[in-house]
């Protein structure tokens, strides 16, 4: 690869510029036809940014509905026609006879999944509704899951898969919270809006508990900008929607959508 393609990237966010690289190379020059595993917003932008760079190659993003967020892509050599293409997807239909069952959250249902030993890479957007959720998965694990998950959060759940023609999506909602903040540091933010001390962030942070924009983010004096979405494991998440300007006493208005 051109390093100065690194320019625009982070240097963490290399080896998978690389790969993605190395997807579009064998494309273009080898006639290569490569279907990725679920990326993330972030790694669908790397992709896009390295397959616009050659002539040679066609690419297609696609998570199952329109505004997906996390998708798989198919890179090709541009005579071929890969609109038509299977993107290898179906749905997980999660549902349950427990009444405790709408208490669930999106957590829950990644983390029973994640607790059977998948990568998060062979799952899509998670859909979470009171009568049940379905979940976009990789079409190569939907009998894994099927013979195994039986509960989320300790209550007994039954699995069916589904076409993604069968698909129920939900909109993610933004519960608004305004903030005044010392700093814009990332340990003092998600303090405030999960309601911990910032002692109690400190630990999951620096375990690697914690995502900016997708990624991994270890350092707790990262500054926040506007725009930036943050996931704390076990917690949720949320996005900075707009920091506006400093109060009197030199605090940082910051306003916050938490994803509910």
């Amino acid at each position: 690869m051109n390093f100065d393609i690194y320019e625009h990237f982070r240097p963490e966010e290399r080896p998978f510029a690389d790969k993605a690289w190395e997807w579009v190379r064998n494309a273009g020059e080898y006639h290569e036809v490569k279907r990725s595993d679920f990326l993330d917003p972030r790694q669908s932008y790397i992709l896009e940014t390295l397959a616009n760079r050659h002539l040679d190659v066609v690419f297609r993003l696609d998570g199952g509905y329109e505004g997906a967020e996390r998708r798989r892509a198919l890179i090709a050599p541009d005579y071929r026609d890969i609109a038509s293409e299977p993107m290898g997807m179906k749905v997980l239909s999660i549902t349950s006879g427990d009444q405790k069952f709408i208490s669930l959250q999106h957590g829950d249902y990644l983390g029973a999944i994640l607790g059977l030993g998948l990568k998060r890479d062979k799952i899509g957007d998670i859909h979470v509704r009171e009568d049940g959720c379905h979940v976009v998965v990789a079409e190569e694990i939907t009998s894994f899951l099927h013979l195994n998950l039986h509960q989320v959060h300790r209550i007994g759940v039954m699995t069916d898969i589904l076409e993604l023609e069968a698909l129920r999506t939900t909109e993610s909602t933004l519960q608004p919270l305004d903030l005044t903040v010392a700093s814009l540091r990332l340990d003092g933010i998600v303090s405030d809006v999960f309601r911990l001390s910032r002692s109690k962030v400190l630990v999951p942070i620096k375990a690697g508990r914690c995502r900016v924009n997708w990624k991994t983010e270890e350092d707790p004096s990262k500054s926040l900008k506007a725009g930036d979405v943050v996931a704390l494991q076990g917690f949720g998440r949320f996005k900075v929607i707009e920091i506006d300007g400093i109060t009197k006493k030199g605090r940082h208005r910051v306003s916050i959508g938490k994803f509910v």
